[in-house]
């Protein structure tokens, strides 16, 4: 199996260093994080003008038609700067889903929009318990020719600063995907923190009208759809996460003496780090993977299932080892190695960790449908 990459994929992720590598030092990460939405505006607007915004939106957008694996090279390359945008939000979980399910009404109000930087995006695909996707806690009720939602929508990515939110909901009949104005009369959107200091608010929802995404009967389609993406995008950014964290370890083991010799050099160290790139790797590959088969159209839910799997359980273990290999720099909360590790603990468990993929794969083997 051949996992090298075509020109233009080679291209999509140099263009992409460029932008974040030159845009995210430490210190302008720190003061994004200090300012109230979190959001480093500069970079999304150069991320625009580079057309990344429209990377794998339709070219009759302004986009570039391009796929999945695109796009995870593109959020690889944003895991590797942490840096504080919302793309993964605008684009696995907005604009995608839009531009697949959206009518051609709702494309033309909002992808335009994403393309050039105005209009920032999100989905609510979390549930709070169990963290159970595909049974939205939300209720979802006709009156008249609307909709209506009503209850809790947790830890919604970037809902402090998107201008519309795909939301799942409960219906009489099934399962449907809305799209919610957080401005709209009857929604509460509480602040939330996350393990990696992005905001994720909770939605209350009380009686909010919306309009569905596509046809109503189709939302478990369209929901099984978007969490592919959502958790393939996921996996991108862990895989920058652990291979930025893994290069801070190598030149601060090789640049640090104990003994008159290099860190990088005793054997317990040599094995640690081996580890964390055989799983870095392995995350890469089971992404690369999954997300090559999305774009061709082949059934790829289970190995998204691997794929994020990979992301939870290997990506937690390379951090660890990431941080544990600087020694007491790794518990130094202004030291960068820090902020990966915050951001690879982060990426474990949004929308359920290894655990819980374990046993979804187990379901979709055993053929048990949800």
């Amino acid at each position: 199996m051949d996992f090298s990459l075509t020109e233009e994929q080679l291209a999509v992720s140099d263009l992409a260093e460029q932008i974040f590598q030159g845009s995210s030092r430490v210190e302008r990460v720190k003061a994004v994080e200090a300012t109230d939405d979190r959001v480093d505006e500069t970079l999304w607007q150069a991320l625009a003008d580079a057309n990344l915004l429209g990377l794998t939106l339709p070219e009759e957008v302004g986009g570039s038609g391009l796929g999945v694996l695109e796009l995870c090279l593109l959020l690889e390359q944003q895991g590797r700067a942490v840096a504080p945008v919302p793309l993964w939000a605008t684009l696995a979980l907005g604009a995608l889903p839009i531009a697949a399910w959206g009518s051609a009404e709702q494309r033309r109000a909002w992808l335009p929009g994403v393309v050039a930087g105005e209009i920032k995006l999100t989905a609510a695909l979390a549930e709070s318990g169990v963290n159970d996707a595909h049974h939205p806690h939300v209720r979802a009720t006709r009156d008249g020719a609307a909709w209506r939602l009503d209850g809790l929508k947790v830890s919604v990515p970037a809902a402090h600063v998107a201008h519309r939110i795909l939301v799942p909901a409960s219906t009489d009949d099934d399962v449907g995907v809305f799209l919610l104005d957080p401005h709209a009369s009857g929604v509460t959107v509480e602040r939330a923190t996350t393990t990696n200091r992005e905001i994720h608010p909770h939605l209350h929802l009380d009686g909010v009208t919306v309009e569905p995404l596509g046809a109503p009967e189709a939302g478990n389609r369209i929901l099984s759809w978007m969490l592919d993406r959502a958790l393939i995008g996921l996996c991108g950014l862990q895989v920058g996460v652990c291979e930025a964290a893994m290069q801070l370890a190598a030149a601060y083991s090789s640049n640090r003496v104990q003994f008159g010799k290099p860190l990088s050099t005793f054997q317990g160290v040599a094995i640690k780090a081996a580890d964390g790139y055989i799983q870095t790797e392995a995350i890469r590959v089971t992404m690369l993977q999954a997300a090559w088969r999305l774009d061709a159209g082949r059934e790829a839910s289970s190995d998204v299932l691997v794929a994020k799997w990979w992301a939870s359980e290997g990506g937690q273990r390379v951090v660890h080892i990431a941080q544990h290999l600087h020694g007491g720099m790794g518990a130094d909360v202004d030291y960068p190695v820090h902020r990966y590790f915050l951001w690879g603990k982060q990426i474990e468990d949004t929308l359920g960790g290894s655990s819980a993929q374990l046993a979804r794969l187990g379901e979709a083997l055993a053929g048990v449908t949800r």
